[in-house]
């Protein structure tokens, strides 16, 4: 053979390997374990979520997906060490807006808004005012009643502070022109004793609560732009005469170093696990309502959804 032919056939096929390589190390993405860290207690929507992944995921993979729920400040701790992790895509945390946006606003959360690197979003689950079955109060209208004759001495809890429940909060009072309490609790499986036996008047919460305490809660009024098919005797906010159709978002986020090409894996990744058939029936049978929002379209849509949580933000002092 001609030397100089086979030492540019040999090139020629170096060359080649080394443009493959990428897309060969993109196809065997996980190799190994991915530590998803949850903000929150078991037992809320971030962590019923999570393990509907989890399920799924080991059904497509040879490794694992490990949940780690890793509670404090309401989300804020897991998201202040958020950019110590790994940035190789096998260490994701849960992130949650509005949470992410508000909490460094009041200051108390070492991390800031820009910090926090989404790689995916996959579902949002709407604002559900919601009282205990035994409640007097059987009407949104009955409820409004009541807060008005006592100013300031009924109580309404949620998941952490600068929370989407915190938020729907502020926006009941400032809707309603009441003054209500809200008293935070760790996570939304924390809180559901304290609705059942009544030390709150009533519950900040979501869609998803409402449906697995069905017989010891009742709803009274959804976030939604149309009557939720679960709770079709259920009036909307919009219905009610509010500009009111919002709730918590949730995806995943990666550490800040972490390079494109990976955060477009985790992102990937992500967005095959919310288009499988059982995750979108457990979503659909458990009131959450699903998006698909990749990582390069992240920035945009949390710039989108901050505007109207200004309002809200008004209300609980974090701007002047």
């Amino acid at each position: 053979m001609n030397f100089k032919f086979w030492w540019l056939t040999l090139g020629t096929m170096m060359l080649s390997a080394a443009a493959m390589a990428p897309q060969a190390a993109h196809a065997a993405y996980p190799e190994k374990n991915i530590q998803y860290i949850i903000p929150f207690v078991a037992g809320g929507e971030s962590d019923i979520m999570a393990r509907w992944q989890q399920t799924v995921f080991r059904k497509k993979n040879k490794t694992e997906l490990i949940v780690v729920n890793k509670p404090g400040a309401g989300g804020g701790l897991a998201w202040s060490q958020l950019n110590g992790l790994s940035a190789d895509g096998y260490s994701i945390v849960g992130c949650n807006l509005p949470h992410i946006v508000l909490q460094p606003l009041e200051g108390q959360v070492q991390y800031k808004t820009e910090d926090i690197t989404p790689a995916y979003w996959f579902h949002y689950t709407a604002d559900a005012l919601i009282v205990a079955a035994d409640s007097p109060y059987k009407t949104f209208g009955d409820l409004v009643k009541a807060v008005k004759a006592q100013p300031g001495k009924m109580t309404f809890a949620g998941s952490a502070t600068f929370s989407a429940n915190h938020v729907a909060h502020e926006r009941f009072n400032l809707y309603t022109d009441t003054k209500s309490t809200y008293v935070p609790f760790k996570g939304t499986g924390d809180m559901i004793q304290s609705i059942i036996g009544r030390h709150v008047t009533g519950a900040m919460s979501y869609v998803p609560l409402a449906m697995q305490q069905r017989a010891r809660m009742r709803m009274l009024a959804v976030a939604l732009d149309k009557r939720h098919p679960a709770f079709p005797e259920v009036p909307t906010f919009k219905e009610l005469g509010f500009k009111w159709v919002d709730g918590a978002y949730r995806g995943v986020a990666v550490p800040k170093s972490t390079p494109r090409d990976v955060q477009k894996r985790v992102s990937d990744m992500m967005a095959e696990l919310n288009k499988d058939p059982d995750i979108l029936k457990w979503m659909a049978d458990g009131g959450f309502e699903v998006v698909d929002i990749p990582f390069d379209k992240s920035a945009a849509f949390i710039k989108e959804r901050s505007k109207d949580y200004m309002e809200a933000a008004k209300g609980m002092g974090l701007l002047k």
